[in-house]
């Protein structure tokens, strides 16, 4: 069957047609993929029929698998109900026990694991169960971001290192064996270039990880407050971004090292279980 790549329109993103991701990809198929992903930054296949081992396969393609970010009950790569490799999102409770991590809640604009002194460098994200409305996950392209930002801002982030928190979820909740940050400054976490190059395309982009509790070196905590909201008002503008509403048997990969995510909420009463398996990836520069 033959490929194709059908653009959003939007600033990012693209579907790809014609694979069945429970199938090993010929050579020839990943390339394919692989182009894409770089052109578009995030990918979309409807319609799978996946299980954890092709998951696991499909997300092998394009590297080395990270264990699971820790949550908010679990410790990194410790879900009961899962493998290290495979992150279980959800807000199902079973035996008065989350099955996986976020809940209902909206999880904020953030890039994934930037916490770490290696952030993976892709995550790929798979439905299994969705809820009738809500949990979309909207997507911003920081090459362009980087290229519309004002002047004043981008003399004031170039060279910049940024602090990233390692304490929080990307909703909020404080992670298992974390504690509340009292000074940004000294938040746990890695520290990454505000601007980073992208290793295979060479293009720039902004790095900033997620707004709460990042501080931006060199300036004071109030001077640091006030570029990191004007860098974050910039970026969630809708001019860079495309929102997907997701389907039963969608898969989602995105390249973390040029894309910021959020999910809206949803009602706790109904049901979301996603898959999420993350690649390896290196420092920042």
């Amino acid at each position: 069957m033959t490929i194709e790549i059908i653009p959003t329109g939007a600033a990012l993103g693209a579907e790809v047609r014609g694979l069945d991701l429970s199938k090993p990809l010929s050579g020839d198929a990943f390339e394919a993929v692989r182009q894409a992903w770089y052109d578009h930054i995030v990918l979309l296949f409807r319609g799978q029929k996946m299980s954890d081992d092709d998951l696991i396969r499909f997300s092998r393609n394009f590297g080395t698998l990270d264990i699971a970010p820790a949550s908010a009950t679990d410790m990194a790569g410790g879900q009961a109900k899962s493998r290290p490799e495979i992150w279980i999102i959800s807000n199902v409770v079973e035996n008065g026990e989350p099955i996986g991590a976020l809940g209902d809640k909206e999880a904020e604009w953030h890039t994934d694991m930037s916490y770490v002194a290696e952030p993976p460098m892709a995550s790929v994200l798979y439905s299994l169960e969705i809820p009738p409305s809500g949990g979309d996950t909207s997507f911003a392209n920081m090459y362009m971001a980087l290229e519309a930002l004002p002047a004043d801002l981008r003399a004031a982030v170039e060279a910049r290192i940024v602090r990233h928190d390692a304490s929080t979820t990307s909703t909020g909740e404080l992670r298992a064996g974390a504690h509340a940050v009292a000074d940004v400054r000294a938040a746990p976490g890695a520290k990454h270039p505000a601007i980073r190059t992208h290793p295979e395309t060479g293009g720039k982009a902004l790095y900033l990880g997620r707004r709460l509790n990042g501080y931006l070196e060199g300036y004071s905590v109030e001077e640091s407050e006030g570029l990191l909201d004007r860098l974050w008002a910039h970026c969630a503008k809708p001019q860079f971004a495309w929102t997907h509403r997701w389907a039963l048997g969608d898969l989602l990969i995105w390249d973390n090292r040029v894309a910021i995510h959020r999910r809206e909420s949803f009602d706790g009463r109904a049901r979301r279980v996603m898959h999420r398996t993350q690649i390896k990836g290196n420092s920042p520069r």
